[in-house]
């Protein structure tokens, strides 16, 4: 653009007849003016291209802090850097607005009760929640990236909604309801996995169940066992002096274990109904030592031997964990005493330890162990002559409405015998004692 004003101003300094000299002064002169004119012009366009292009780079790169200064309306770069503004403080609210809702919905995951956990299509874990790690037993950091199958999670991607998924050991399996649903993430199908736990649902309507069976049981056996006893009653005040001695012995004989099995019976009976109405735990602060002490006094077949642990003060009903501990107990004095063991060799122990959350109260003999670990907390079921399969499952839902657990297993320490544990919680809401 300046080549047509250089020719020019040469034309005019040739017609003019000026001196050689001058003429390259004045030329030069005006090349400088030129040069320095388009310098300035040059640098007024520059300039604000390349504030713009560094700030659409920074916004590329997530950083909305930039801004260009000194833009005007009515101007073209000042329009364009206006617009541009514009777009980072709406780009910057976003953001703050996704990150926020990022940090609710990971707040609301991570106070869930329910595990949450996220597949991606090579069944790698992308997403678990507190209450998932705590199922898992492992950290984020740990499971993420990990396939599913190392956490034996395989299941769950194949599962269908309003599928039972069951997680734990045989005695205290927690069973959860599947529910899903598909998402993508940066264009990947993704799987979210919610699981909802029904135990506490099932474990109470397997206890109704069991409440009407017995309840329709008793009312039948009832009615069978008064004419029973009424029938006894009467042919034993129906032997005369004049029956033979031995024929008399004979009724005697016949009429008591009528009798005694009908006493039998009906004690059964009422100690199941004592089961199915164990009312609701009443709490209170109660020192877990004593406790303990008072209830290994009760056994008199054997002494019980109390390891000491760390003072505890735990949130509980006394009575019914009295009730629940002497139950073990007992069963740890009977496996010991059998006939695979001497009363001089027989051992039982008690003691406890705490964590932060529970404590863990622990009955060891030196019996046969178990065999049927599956059936323990089955009502009616008990491997004992005289027993009527009461005496786990009151422990069970005595440590249950104190959401705790009890679980038997064999030991682990090389030596015959059964391990009972009862875990209560340390964190139970405490009603006062009116």
């Amino acid at each position: 653009m300046g080549i047509p004003a250089f020719v020019l101003c040469w034309v005019i300094l040739q017609s003019e007849k000026t001196d050689a000299t001058v003429q390259w002064v004045v030329l030069s002169i005006v090349a400088g003016a030129w040069m320095f004119a388009v310098s300035i012009v040059m640098e007024q366009m520059t300039r604000p291209l390349q504030t713009l292009t560094n700030i659409v780079a920074a916004l590329r790169e997530d950083d909305y802090s930039f801004r260009a200064r000194g833009a005007l309306r009515n101007d073209a770069m000042g329009d364009l850097a206006l617009e541009v503004n514009a777009l980072a403080s709406t780009l910057q609210a976003q953001r703050a607005g996704a990150l926020e809702a990022m940090a609710l919905v990971e707040r609301v995951l991570n106070s869930m009760q329910s595990p949450v956990l996220a597949f991606d299509p090579e069944g790698r874990l992308k997403l678990i929640n507190a209450a998932a790690e705590q199922m898992l037993g492992t950290s984020a950091a740990k499971a993420l990236g990990h396939p599913a199958g190392e956490f034996e999670l395989g299941y769950l991607i194949e599962a269908s909604d309003d599928d039972l998924f069951s997680a734990g050991s045989e005695q205290q399996a927690t069973r959860w309801i599947v529910k899903r649903a598909s998402f993508r993430l940066r264009g990947v199908p993704h799987t979210l996995i919610v699981l909802a736990e029904v135990s506490a649902a099932l474990r109470e309507e397997e206890r109704l169940a069991w409440a009407r069976l017995i309840r329709v049981m008793g009312h039948e056996i009832n009615n069978s066992l008064a004419p029973i006893k009424s029938i006894a009653e009467s042919l034993r005040s129906r032997i005369t002096n004049a029956m033979p001695a031995e024929q008399a012995k004979d009724f005697e004989r016949g009429l008591e274990v009528i009798e005694g099995r009908a006493e039998s019976l009906n004690r059964f009976l009422q100690a199941y109904r004592q089961l199915m109405g164990l009312p609701a735990p009443h709490l209170e602060m109660v020192h877990l030592a004593p406790l303990i002490d008072r209830v290994a006094r009760l056994e008199t077949r054997i002494d019980v031997c109390v390891t000491e642990g760390e003072e505890v003060v735990l949130p509980a009903d006394s009575d019914q964990i009295q009730q629940a501990l002497i139950n073990l107990i007992r069963n740890a004095a009977e496996a010991a005493l059998g006939p695979d063991t001497t009363h001089s060799g027989a051992i039982v122990e008690i003691g406890w330890r705490r964590s932060n959350t529970e404590v863990v109260i622990a009955i060891v003999d030196n019996g046969p162990g178990l065999t049927n670990a599956g059936n323990l907390f089955v009502p009616f079921y008990t491997t004992k002559p005289n027993g009527t399969g009461i005496g786990l499952v009151l422990a069970q839902q005595i440590a249950q409405a104190h959401r705790g657990a009890v679980e038997l297993h064999n030991r682990k320490d090389r030596q015959s015998g059964c391990r009972a544990e009862i875990r209560l919680p340390l964190n139970h809401s405490v009603r006062e004692t009116p």
